[in-house]
């Protein structure tokens, strides 16, 4: 019985990241790459190069073929060091998001209303993308190469090297494409990920979790390594069994709580793993403390 609700579960979380691929896919070819307006990540860099390439060499290589481009190499090193478990669905999302945008046709329906361009756009990407992590995967992008940048440099974050990537790809758009179509393109990075931050988690803004395993130091292991996030493992003792079997608590963001529910599952599907809403997080990797509030 658990096998088939795993594999129940399973496809439905191919259906959704083969969905959210589609909505990203139209937002792409219907909206930003008609109205050449970057929403950062690799989509945005990959817009870019395909206009460089049709300025230099009057041929522009497609924004399908760049995104495969840039993104297959840095999800097969990821699969590598991570792992096949950890990155398969992620591999199939970049590819299923490419596919989707050499199938649709490329048709400009608001590319002269950049303000539309950039909430209609951002509104479909912001849902692909939500469908996306809902089915425990991402399109790769900024989100795997700052993962990878943050194990070079252990003292940085990933939540704070990927403003910085996706801030670096939009100042390059303004010289491709000029200063005003570039400060739309903010619009559509906030309001993408407002959405898919949303569609994960409602109205809340981020989750405690409650992780009771025999396999506690290789999740919270995991955890540390993986995800960015500290672990707290608290003493507890089993009232039925009397025995000391640790707590491990750890605070996560919206986006994050899909990825440690499918860690926890991934090495102990036995696990008695609760997440729970967090009405208020502060401190490090979140919310930070104002000084009016002493």
């Amino acid at each position: 019985m658990a096998r088939i609700i795993r594999n129940r579960e399973r496809k439905e979380d191919y259906l959704k990241i083969i969905f959210g691929t589609l909505l990203m896919a139209l937002s792409a070819n219907l909206f930003y790459t008609p109205a050449n307006m970057v929403p950062g990540g690799f989509t945005g860099l990959a817009i870019i190069l395909q206009e460089t390439t049709r300025r230099f060499t009057g041929t522009p290589v497609p924004v399908w073929l760049w995104n495969i481009v840039l993104n297959v190499p840095l999800i097969l090193i990821a699969i590598k060091i991570r792992g096949w478990k950890f990155m398969r669905r992620t591999l199939l999302a970049s590819l299923l998001f490419s596919l989707w945008m050499f199938v649709l046709p490329e048709y400009g329906l608001a590319e002269q209303d950049p303000l539309l361009t950039a909430v209609i756009g951002g509104a479909l990407m912001g849902a692909g993308l939500g469908y996306v992590f809902l089915g425990k995967a991402t399109t790769g992008g900024t989100d795997t190469l700052a993962a990878l940048i943050q194990r070079a440099f252990p003292y940085l974050t990933a939540a704070r090297i990927m403003p910085i990537l996706d801030g670096l790809i939009i100042l390059l758009s303004v010289w491709i494409f000029g200063f005003r179509i570039s400060m739309y393109a903010i619009i559509t990075v906030v309001l993408c990920g407002r959405i898919a931050d949303k569609m994960i988690s409602g109205s809340k803004n981020a989750f405690l979790a409650y992780i009771i395993s025999e396999k506690h130091d290789d999740i919270a292991q995991t955890i540390l390594q993986e995800m960015d996030r500290g672990v707290t493992m608290l003493p507890a003792t089993g009232v039925y069994t009397n025995q000391a079997r640790p707590v491990l608590l750890c605070a996560v963001s919206t986006r994050q709580a899909v990825t440690l529910r499918d860690i926890v599952s991934e090495i102990d599907p036995k696990a008695f793993f609760v997440l729970t809403d967090a009405s208020e997080i502060r401190g490090e990797g979140f919310q930070a403390y104002s000084k009016e509030e002493f």
